[in-house]
């Protein structure tokens, strides 16, 4: 049986907000799950909510020993690594403030991550990132904040938009220049009228719709023999 390894944050452990019961939850119908009973894969998830590259690193060199047993290690990182601390924005909004992980250290960590999984055997595969919907990323954002402190330290609320955007194309350039499989999963929603409605309320978290176009994007890549 062919065995996947992910190592990711909350989009690969399948987390979705419940409208309803008003918390994150774990969606039953998560890509990763439809993957492993469509396609009888054994899947190992070390995924964790709000996970950086750089705790990503630590928690894949726990399991160093597993990389060379994976036909493939999957790979999803960037979206808390160009989140903020928005409680710091919105009380000093004219301060210089750095995301969780700078796009430069993000890129060298992402390398790091590459390079110690071939260098154990493993066969690594990126994905890139899915869009955010700005405004009502914002407004989640801003929830108990400064909204107009949060609102002058970026300029404009589609700033939050290409600054996400920046970080994806940081993974596909990597893909690139390191000759490693790339599997896009955000072009699935940047093709649909209205992508905000393959995400949950807050804008950023790909609902039950949104995991299934995941999915879709990871079959494609397979049809084409590139991954199981």
């Amino acid at each position: 049986m062919i065995s996947v390894g992910i190592f990711g944050d909350s989009v690969t452990k399948g987390v979705v907000f419940d409208a309803v019961k008003n918390k994150y939850s774990l969606i039953k119908e998560s890509f990763v799950n439809i993957m492993e009973r469509q396609h009888s894969l054994s899947i190992k998830n070390y995924s964790r909510f709000g996970c950086t590259i750089p705790i990503g690193i630590k928690i894949l060199k726990r399991h160093a020993a597993e990389l060379n047993k994976f036909s493939y290690t999957i790979l999803e990182f960037g979206g808390n690594d160009c989140d903020y601390n928005w409680a710091e924005v919105s009380e000093k909004p004219h301060q210089q403030h750095l995301c969780n992980t700078p796009i430069t250290i993000f890129c060298d960590k992402y390398k790091e991550l590459i390079d110690f999984i071939l260098k154990h055997g493993g066969r690594p595969v990126l994905l890139n990132l899915p869009p955010i919907e700005p405004k009502r990323y914002f407004n989640w954002i801003t929830k108990g904040y400064h909204k107009i402190n949060i609102l002058t330290f970026l300029g404009e609320i589609d700033t939050i938009y290409k600054w996400q955007e920046m970080y994806s194309t940081a993974i596909e350039k990597l893909a690139t220049e390191m000759k490693i499989p790339l599997i896009d999963i955000r072009s699935g929603f940047l093709s649909k009228d209205n992508y905000s409605d393959y995400l949950c309320v807050d804008g950023i978290h790909p609902n039950e719709k949104g995991h299934f176009l995941i999915f879709k994007a990871l079959q494609e890549k397979a049809a084409k023999g590139l991954i199981p």
